[in-house]
Order: structure tokens, then sequence, then C-alpha cells
């Protein structure tokens, strides 16, 4: 009963709180202090100031510890589940339509529209990594990396993921 009841708690601000994270706090209030009473006003607000202070957004962090708090690591995983699920469930019924009516005229223009923007956005982000690698690095960390990387992509097909480990761990031997 317990993990029914914390995924109604952030289920429901996670549905009608329009605007993220920061709109829905006031709606997690009400289900936990006033719906459930599972925390005073004064330790919502301590759970809030936590959230707040620690990177990501703040919905699923208070979801987390406020789930862990009444039902384990289980109530955890429950608490940000239900956080995420709304928008879960509205981007696989939207990605639904879209490939119902992929081959329609309008959805293709707009894919055609789309595509160049995100190809624009990933260049500038590319550029950035780059110049500020190459700022802190310098030329020789930099470029080797990007060969190595280069090359373990397309000659030896090393998984993408392997890849970035790889970086990952070179920088953090070599680069702290």
């Amino acid at each position: 009963m317990i993990y029914w009841e914390i995924f109604i708690a952030f289920f429901i601000p996670g549905i009608i709180g329009y605007g993220g994270g920061p709109a829905s706090i006031p709606l997690v209030q009400n289900e936990v202090v006033n719906r459930f009473d599972w925390l005073t006003i004064s330790e919502f607000g301590e759970v809030l100031a936590i959230g707040n202070a620690l990177p990501g957004p703040i919905a699923t962090k208070m979801a987390g510890y406020i789930g862990y708090q009444q039902a384990g690591i289980l109530g955890a995983g429950v608490g940000v589940f239900a956080t995420v699920a709304p928008s879960l469930l509205l981007m696989i019924i939207l990605l639904r339509i879209l490939y119902k009516y992929k081959n329609s005229p309008k959805v293709k223009r707009m894919t055609m529209y789309i595509r160049p923007t995100i190809t624009i956005l990933l260049g500038v982000m590319t550029y950035q990594f780059f110049f500020q690698s190459y700022e802190k690095e310098g030329w020789l960390q930099t470029g080797s990396l990007i060969l190595i990387s280069y090359l373990l992509l397309t000659k030896w097909k090393v998984h993408p993921a392997f890849v970035i480990l790889g970086a990952l761990g070179y920088g953090a031997i070599f680069l702290a």
C-alpha cells in the first residue's frame, strides 16, 4: 500500500504541475505534508533546501529522498518513476502519433525543418567543447583524444559508450 501512496503522491503533481519541478513543489507539499502526513512543513522545507542545493531536477531528488524515507530503496525508485512517468507517458503517446503519421507530408516537412536546427546546435556544442578542451589542455591532448576516438569509432568499430568511458578514464588519470 505504501508504494501505491508514494506513486500517487508524486504522479499527481507530475500530471497537474504544469511548468516542471518548481511548479509542482506546492503540489508535492500538499501530498506529503497534508494528505499523507509523512513530513511536517518544517521537514519539507529542509528537504526542499537540500534538493535545491544538489544538482539536477528538484522534483526527482525530492521524490527519491521522500520515497526512500518512507519505504527504502524501492520506495525511492517508485517516487522517482512516478515523477517522470507523466512525461514518459506523454512522450510515448507523442512518438506513437508521430510514427503513425511519419509518411505524412506535414510530418516530413516538420522533420526536414528540425534536422538542420539540431545539426547546428550539435555543431555549436562540439565547437564549444573543442575550444574549451584546447584552451585548458592544449593541442596535444585535444588532438590525441580526437584522433584516437575517431580511429576507435570508425576503423575498429568500438561502441561509442566504451570510447566515452575510455576518454573519461584518460581524463581522470592524466588530466586531473
